[in-house]
């Protein structure tokens, strides 16, 4: 059966993209008013936030899971386009940030004054960040959806930046260690760019491919059916909950083409119990054919 959520993910990309430009334009306020360079860095990874927001409702428009005349398997990898541009968008990010702290280690810069309203605002702005990432994952994973899943990776990265930042401006309010706001963009960096090459390492596969189910599996499940003798030239791809394509080559015992019809329907119920939403595309021959290749060399 296939499954279209993608009125509940654009119900959740619209919240999302509401809260994040309420949250940039928070942490670009006190990051210009405190000359607070991690802050303003945060600011801008808040800005790909939004970003990615409006590229998921874009993706989302156009990642239909039913077939047409053009796409007879489907829009869903207009979703993985979009996801691993959620990961260029944390590229950009990361660079930018490095950028701004070795200009600041290298030029010098305004020292960093901050009240103890603007931590309290901070401390606010992380509460709804964590709120936006917990929401987004926990309905991504509930409906399939590799956008949400992605923009919630994403967001987990921007609270561990907030959480830094925040450490760093408590340090500089009450230590005055005016060098922890340069020094803490660098892990920031970091983090961010471990979330868009975790993006990228979730996508990647499905948008070339990569094979969703070991053909061994297929393969037992098939001879677990009567009248299967053997199955070879197993191909599967696609995202497991998702979606998934099988092929295969399925040798029948059937004295007729009705009782061979049969057995391929009992295939395809086994798998599609284990392995659905599938689509399943068989090719029967007869007992004399041999073969010993499950999946391809």
């Amino acid at each position: 059966m296939i499954k279209d959520n993608r009125a509940v993910v654009r119900k959740v990309l619209l919240t999302s993209l509401f809260l994040n430009l309420l949250i940039m334009a928070l942490k670009a306020v006190i990051g210009f008013s405190t000359g607070s360079l991690s802050l303003l860095a945060e600011a801008l990874h808040s800005v790909t936030d939004s970003a990615s927001n409006i590229l998921g409702l874009i993706s989302s428009r156009f990642s239909s899971p039913h077939p047409d005349r053009e796409h007879p398997y489907g829009h869903h990898k207009f979703e993985g386009l979009g996801a691993l541009g959620i990961s260029a968008f944390l590229g950009i990010a990361c660079f930018e940030i490095l950028q701004g702290a070795v200009e600041k280690i290298l030029s010098g810069g305004h020292p960093v004054k901050i009240a103890v309203s603007q931590l309290w605002l901070l401390l606010i702005v992380l509460g709804v960040n964590i709120f936006v990432t917990f929401y987004e994952r926990h309905i991504g994973k509930q409906v399939g959806s590799a956008i949400l899943i992605a923009d919630a990776h994403h967001m987990m990265s921007d609270i561990w930046v907030t959480i830094a930042v925040i450490t760093g401006l408590v340090g500089v309010w009450w230590l005055n260690f005016q060098w922890l706001d340069t020094v803490l963009a660098f892990p920031v960096a970091i983090l961010v760019f471990l979330s868009g090459w975790s993006v990228l390492q979730e996508n990647l596969p499905w948008l070339v491919d990569e094979m969703a189910i070991a053909p061994e599996a297929i393969h037992a499940i098939a001879l677990s059916v009567p009248g299967v003798v053997n199955c070879h030239d197993i191909a599967s791809r696609g995202v497991l909950g998702r979606q998934v394509f099988i092929e295969m080559h399925l040798i029948v015992e059937a004295a007729d083409v009705e009782t061979a019809h049969q057995i391929t329907e009992d295939v395809e119920r086994q798998l599609e119990e284990r392995f659905s939403p599938v689509r399943i595309l068989i090719h029967v021959e007869p007992p004399t054919y041999k073969s010993e290749h499950i999946s391809f060399i």
